[in-house]
């Protein structure tokens, strides 16, 4: 009898344990960690700083830089599979951030904010990226779908914990939440160095594969959203892209992302200036709807399955645009910080319906491999973040934060707006 290979042996395991332990991997930690810090924390710590000394046109410029570091995440790809430096890219991007999250707090020059930003989110970014290399370098592609939902769940899971973080200190312990950022990443840095193997084989050809960001939308440093690259060859190939579908929806979704982009990087700030609620409050609000966000993409999938991804993400983005409306509308009322926080909740629980919708479109309307269009749609993510984050300082400057709502509302309504003109394949439409 001949024996068993790892591969035969690791998949008859997993597909024969019931227990969710046989999913989850020790280094799973880090990328709670990495949620906590990258979606959590340094969402609400930076624009809060950058604010107390600066202008909201400078806090716009630290968000932008900050998410910009998106933009190279197929940079660490190619090191790690040329280099088979895994282990060393995890760790040495958690003390990355760590290092410019303790700097960052030193420092009182806009350009230097900068940055910093963008240099210690490109070390969350190079620790993202490696995680999907791990599962998909290592496991056979059976377990490829389910392992990847236990490490978006630890990721929305470290995001939670990160704003609850944030709103037990409140405005006053600003510098402790930097330190408290900074000693999660050098934790997540020895766990990585402890744990995690570099794969022997290299990666093999990735397929679409549907999972969808759990956490909340304006960040762009999940493992999910740094799966898919932009391929330079389909930016090479544009004229086959514009005369699509697609390139309608992606112009679509870039008013959309950046319209709640902007709102989402001067989000505490907004909320302080606009409604008199203390971070704490926010932050506190902000763990509430990420926490129930996550309970909603089951039935978000469901839906989408019923009626099309295409229905399900235009309704979402109206839902959303009308909850930003209402938000600007009620600004100058009194009000109360409960309703504020309720309508929050809405818009940040539509994000569940649309990362789930808006994914599955793109693929649909996709006239190439489903990968690549993914990964051109998560460079428009990221483009748009980077637009909404400078755009809305420049607004909030110009005409005051409560313009900043009014431009959110727009922007995600002209997307929901475009998606009347969308004319879709049957099988994306339903």
């Amino acid at each position: 009898m001949s024996e068993q290979s790892p591969f035969e042996s690791t998949l008859h395991q997993s597909s024969t344990s019931p227990s969710w332990r046989a999913w989850i991997e020790p280094w799973y930690a880090v990328y709670a960690l990495l949620g906590a810090v990258s979606a959590g924390l340094l969402p609400i710590l930076i624009p809060l700083f950058v604010h107390q000394q600066g202008t909201a046109a400078e806090v716009g410029l630290v968000m932008a830089a900050l998410n910009a570091s998106g933009l190279l995440a197929p940079l660490w790809s190619w090191l790690a599979d040329r280099y088979r430096w895994h282990r060393q890219i995890i760790a040495g991007g958690m003390a990355l951030t760590a290092i410019g999250t303790t700097i960052f707090m030193f420092v009182t020059n806009a350009v230097l904010w900068a940055v910093i930003a963008l240099l210690l989110n490109l070390g969350a970014i190079a620790a993202a990226t490696i995680a999907n290399l791990l599962i998909i370098e290592r496991f056979p592609r059976t377990e490829w779908d389910e392992r990847l939902g236990w490490l978006q769940t630890a990721y929305g899971g470290g995001q939670v914990f990160g704003l609850l973080i944030t709103a037990f200190l409140g405005q006053t312990d600003l510098r402790m939440g930097f330190g408290i950022t900074a000693l999660c990443c050098f934790i997540g840095m020895g766990i990585a160095w402890r744990f995690v193997r570099t794969p022997s084989a290299a990666r093999p050809t990735i397929p679409l594969l549907r999972h969808h960001p759990k956490h909340t939308d304006g960040m762009f440093s999940s493992p999910y959203q740094l799966l898919h690259h932009l391929n330079p060859t389909l930016i090479c190939n544009r004229n086959g892209i514009l005369t699509t579908p697609l390139s309608v929806w992606l112009g679509v979704w870039l008013l959309a992302a950046s319209g709640a982009g902007s709102f989402f990087a001067l989000y505490p700030i907004v909320m302080q200036q606009v409604f008199s609620i203390a971070p704490s409050i926010a932050a506190g609000g902000f763990a509430v709807a990420a926490a129930l966000g996550l309970l909603l993409y089951a039935p978000a999938g469901d839906l989408m399955h019923r009626i099309g991804p295409l229905a399900v993400v235009r309704y979402a983005l109206i839902v959303r645009a009308g909850a930003c409306a209402l938000l600007w509308l009620i600004g100058n009322v009194s009000v109360g910080f409960v309703p504020v926080i309720t309508i929050f909740i809405i818009i940040v629980l539509s994000w569940s319906f649309i990362s789930v919708s808006a994914t599955d479109l793109t693929a649909l309307l996709s006239p190439v491999e489903g990968g690549e269009s993914i990964g051109l749609f998560n460079a428009i993510s990221a483009l748009a973040n980077i637009i909404g984050a400078s755009l809305g300082g420049w607004i909030a400057v110009q005409f005051g934060y409560p313009a900043v709502i009014a431009w959110a509302a727009l922007g995600v309504a002209c997307g929901a707006a475009g998606t009347y003109i969308l004319r879709p394949p049957p099988q994306a439409a339903s």
